[in-house]
């Protein structure tokens, strides 16, 4: 069995998420407390108490997503289970460099809260959306952007995160995306599902983001990897050459290639794909990808799919 994780990016939050989690497990609540010592906020009161306007909020659901899947990765190492590779969406490529020892886990905290409070704070003014396109060729979004921009040159609408075969998000201003998402139907997608975000991430719009970021990055401290880990940036694996900080600064104007990331992974040997966070949808997109050979598909956001996920490791690995 080769274990890959993946690691849920914004979007994916909800009130209440990971609240059995924590109830059950100290080393859950240690996670939390950790971060709220490192950050002095009270993620687990925002998570678990708060309302959704204040958890949507950019710089708190960056926090969230990140602690609950750290607190999960600190069961799976109690009970010896290890990824030997491992992919994030956006935000959660931080999680992802956590666990492979890359980046220690309160460097990880400080970064990721920094990289949250830039991205609610630092977007030019205006109404920003990102949507979803299912059912569409990657060629035919770019052509419904193109079509939504040229109809007015106050539109700005981009594809930014290349999912999973049938699955591209587009980001962009109010108007340009809701456009784009009436062209997109016009052309065949099969649905546009606006997404809980509040930016035009993984544009040029995050210039100023990027650019402060880029100066919390300069004193990171990069270690050696334990495991790999795959880059959003395109789809391939850190190697020892990567400029790590540079890409990390990169990573939020520029689009995310996960679908090939994915393809890396399997190319790599995982046969078995554990979705570690809120929601499940990088499983899907893992159904989404054609496979040569079987591969198991988990997920964990709860004490029963810890559980079932424990479970399955050990009786697989006998």
């Amino acid at each position: 069995m080769k274990i890959g994780y993946l690691f849920p990016g914004q979007g994916s939050q909800s009130i209440g998420m990971g609240k059995d989690l924590y109830d059950k497990y100290d080393l859950v609540k240690d996670t939390y407390k950790k971060v709220k010592e490192i950050t002095n906020i009270d993620i687990a009161n925002i998570t678990f108490e708060g309302n959704e306007e204040e958890l949507n909020k950019t710089q708190n659901t960056q926090l969230a997503i990140l602690t609950m899947s750290l607190a999960i990765l600190q069961q799976l190492e109690a009970k010896g289970i290890k990824a030997e590779v491992s992919s994030g969406l956006s935000l959660g490529e931080y999680s992802a460099l956590i666990d492979s020892k890359a980046i220690t886990f309160e460097d990880g905290v400080k970064i990721v809260e920094k990289r949250g409070e830039y991205m609610q704070n630092l977007v030019p003014e205006g109404e920003w959306l990102m949507a979803a396109i299912l059912g569409m060729e990657e060629e035919k979004v770019q052509e419904v952007c193109k079509k939504a921009n040229d109809t007015s040159k106050e539109n700005f609408v981009v594809p930014v995160n290349f999912n999973c075969p049938g699955q591209i998000v587009v980001s962009g201003n109010k108007d340009g995306v809701e456009l784009a998402e009436k062209y997109a139907k016009e052309l065949g997608a099969k649905k546009v599902r606006i997404l809980k975000t509040s930016g035009p991430f993984h544009t040029e719009k995050l210039i100023f983001a990027s650019n402060n970021l880029r100066k919390e990055l300069e004193n990171l401290e990069i270690h050696k990897f334990e495991s790999k880990v795959i880059k959003n940036l395109d789809g391939t694996i850190y190697n020892e050459n990567d400029d790590i900080k540079d890409i990390l600064a990169k990573h939020i104007v520029s689009p995310v290639r996960f679908s090939k990331g994915l393809k890396t992974m399997l190319e790599l040997g995982v046969d078995t794909f554990i979705e570690i966070g809120p929601g499940k949808t990088l499983s899907g997109f893992v159904k989404k990808i054609n496979t040569e050979n079987p591969i198991n598909i988990l997920n964990i956001n709860s004490v029963d799919t810890l559980e079932n996920v424990i479970d399955f490791i050990e009786t697989n690995n006998k």
